[in-house]
């Protein structure tokens, strides 16, 4: 069982969701932010009370500065930090680039460290993507078919990462209890206005900046499920997770159905929350001019559940509810001031 942790892109969602349930059960938290000056204030403002419990050091994802130090003393390893754009790259190698060389550079130096435990956050986008149309349930055995163009490219860098980071292991610390983590899109709730591309998705449908609905959908997880999943995956016996990748997730549901979670569970939040749907011919024809268009055009009609049931067996996850989060990061964004219910 580990003891003392490096939780890599400190200031990330679902990073300071690990980091919290770390520091409740008693470790000690490394974790690392591209600009210490910047982040640390943030980081000790959330964790008031860790004092020497949390240590936060500047590394960045392309470069090996800083990753010796971050690793030291630690046994384990969650590997949570990867470029996640709230728009689409001019070029797919902007994100799978950095990616890649950034899980492999945080491997190396756990290696020399004398890690013996790793974590990678990977992503169903490295599952579910790119495969022939009828194709609508997907396991931890599929993965995303990089041949196909079509593929966005965060898609791809998670596909490739999470590749490249298998087959390190395999060549040059077999013994390594590696695994990964494999959510679909996370929700729940926040604790600033740094916001997901998930979280941005509720918000705009808070806002109204989403005026019409598309006919698009995606899987839906809680963050603090996608937290408990990696805690558990740092504690659980070695042999019970070298080499195994963990979907998580509760459920598919598509933007209709999250608008109408959003008008029942929080009515008062969702005077703006559109009820029109946005014709398919109306998003095709928008889509070689806006980028974010683009994305939605590739997943008109697409139903993709991925199955969570693996993390459930073998890592215990009681999922939280697919309604239950929308509701919760409706909420909080609005009490942390981010969106105005008026």
């Amino acid at each position: 069982m580990a003891e003392t942790v490096l939780v890599t892109g400190g200031t990330g969602y679902i990073a300071g969701e690990i980091i919290d349930l770390l520091l409740r059960s008693g470790k000690t938290v490394h974790t690392t932010v591209r600009n210490r000056s910047k982040s640390e204030p943030r980081l000790r403002d959330r964790w008031r009370d860790a004092g020497e419990a949390l240590r936060v050091f500047e590394a960045d994802l392309e470069n090996d500065s800083g990753w010796a130090e971050a690793m030291e003393d630690c046994d384990a390893v969650a590997h949570v930090a990867s470029p996640f754009p709230l728009k689409t790259p001019k070029h797919p190698d902007e994100l799978v680039k950095p990616a890649r060389a950034g899980a492999l550079r945080a491997l190396e130096c756990a290696k020399k460290a004398g890690v013996t435990r790793f974590v990678l956050t990977s992503s169903a986008a490295a599952i579910a993507y790119g495969h022939p149309p009828g194709r609508d349930h997907f396991t931890e055995e599929d993965w995303t078919v990089l041949e196909n163009p079509d593929v966005p490219p965060y898609h791809r860098s998670k596909t490739v990462a999470e590749k490249a980071s298998r087959e390190w292991v395999a060549q040059n610390a077999p013994d390594m209890a590696f695994c990964s983590i494999n959510p679909v899109a996370v929700l729940g709730p926040v604790h600033d206005d740094d916001l997901s591309t998930s979280i941005e998705l509720v918000r705009k449908l808070l806002t109204g900046e989403i005026p019409a609905l598309p006919d698009a959908g995606f899987g839906i997880v809680d963050v603090r499920d996608v937290a408990l999943a990696h805690v558990r995956a740092l504690d659980a016996p070695p042999e019970a997770v070298r080499g195994e990748r963990f979907a998580v997730s509760d459920r598919f549901l598509w933007m209709r159905d999250i608008a109408e979670v959003l008008r029942e569970r929080v009515p008062d939040l969702a005077r703006k929350v559109p009820e029109r749907r946005l014709p398919s011919f109306v998003v095709r024809m928008l889509a070689p001019f806006m980028a974010d268009i683009r994305q939605v055009k590739t997943e008109l009609g697409r139903h993709r559940d991925v199955s969570g049931d693996h993390a459930r067996e073998v890592l215990g996850i009681d999922y939280i509810t697919a309604v239950d989060s929308i509701e919760a990061t409706a909420r909080s964004l609005v009490e942390k001031g981010i969106v105005d219910p008026r």
